[in-house]
């Protein structure tokens, strides 16, 4: 009789022996590739943090791939995933933009970022920073607040697009400090910060990693960065948040979801590997010289920070009044 009971608490120990043979079905089998759709062209950040994943998992779950889908500001991909077969063989790296902003910047958007995916893990993230050209005459940020007041209207910063956390983190500094700079878009980060290196244009916010390759030419300065805390990667510089702008906080970060009905046993064990991946020596050390550092979030963490998100940038947006073409 007891030899039934510690034979039954054995097997639930051991748990994955104890699987019935449906869920033994719906288990990972390792060795078939696995996508991730990107919803940006190939040579970004995105690609670097997947690649430095996909090393880590090779073993344990096999092939990573890349797969770059852009067009439609990352919807294409993020449809893509939406519609795939959840079977843990395609899965989406989720931006702070598709999953938290584009809810309220566009009218149709065809998919609900909370209710038609599975979070596995929240892998990196990273905030933006004040830049501003050399010029200016200011070198903190009480001096920078005071010198853009008295410029009123004829001050502009740049962003690196239209509807991005850099265009939002300047509406939310304008909206909390009084100021009323005129937002330039530009097409990406590049042409934005050889703009912001040249003098043509006196601020810009760009990430925190952009904001440390500018850093060494002697043509920029940096005056705060935009998370809750001090950057991990700039940590003598304040927040906006330290300085009494307690609404002036973005952080954007990239995780990755699969379809809504991928089986659990396939979930637990992709969100088990990335997470070890994530939190590894060499995936640390590729994130942090590229501007990011690793989080390794787990679902309740990243729906958290999904739910914070869309409240904050919604609110901006429509304070704003912001409306992306769809």
């Amino acid at each position: 009789m007891h030899h039934g009971i510690d034979r039954r608490h054995v097997l639930a120990a051991l748990g994955g022996l104890a699987l019935s043979p449906l869920a033994r079905a719906q288990a990972f089998t390792p060795g078939q590739p696995i996508k991730v759709l990107i919803g940006v062209p190939a040579g970004g950040t995105q690609d670097v943090l997947t690649r430095a994943i996909a090393h880590e998992v090779r073993d344990s779950l096999g092939p990573l791939i890349v797969d770059n889908r852009s067009g439609a500001a990352g919807r294409i991909a993020v449809e893509a995933v939406k519609n795939a077969a959840p079977d843990g063989r395609t899965l989406l790296l989720g931006t702070a933009s598709m999953m938290t902003m584009f809810p309220s910047a566009y009218r149709n958007l065809s998919y609900d970022p909370m209710k038609d995916f599975i979070p596995i893990v929240n892998a990196a993230r990273f905030e933006l920073a004040l830049v501003v050209g050399k010029e200016v005459p200011a070198n903190t940020l009480p001096e920078f607040l005071a010198w853009a007041r008295a410029q009123g209207d004829k001050l502009s910063f740049a962003s690196y697009g239209a509807g991005t956390p850099s265009h939002f983190l300047g509406e939310m500094l304008n909206r909390s400090a009084g100021l009323k700079m005129v937002h330039v878009p530009y097409r990406g980060s590049t042409p934005a910060r050889q703009d912001a290196m040249g003098g043509t244009i006196p601020v810009y916010f760009d990430t925190v990693g952009g904001a440390l390759q500018m850093l060494p030419t002697g043509r920029v300065k940096v005056l705060a960065t935009s998370g809750d805390k001090r950057s991990p990667l700039m940590p003598d510089l304040p927040t906006f948040a330290e300085a009494g702008l307690k609404d002036v906080v973005a952080t954007a970060w990239f995780a990755y979801y699969a379809p809504l009905k991928t089986p659990q046993p396939i979930v637990d064990k992709l969100r088990a590997e990335f997470t070890r991946a994530v939190n590894s020596r060499e995936v640390r050390q590729q994130l942090v010289q590229n501007g990011m550092y690793p989080v390794g979030d787990g679902p309740e963490a990243l729906l958290k920070t999904m739910r914070e998100d869309t409240a904050r940038w919604g609110g901006i947006m429509k304070a704003v009044n912001f409306q992306a073409n769809d």
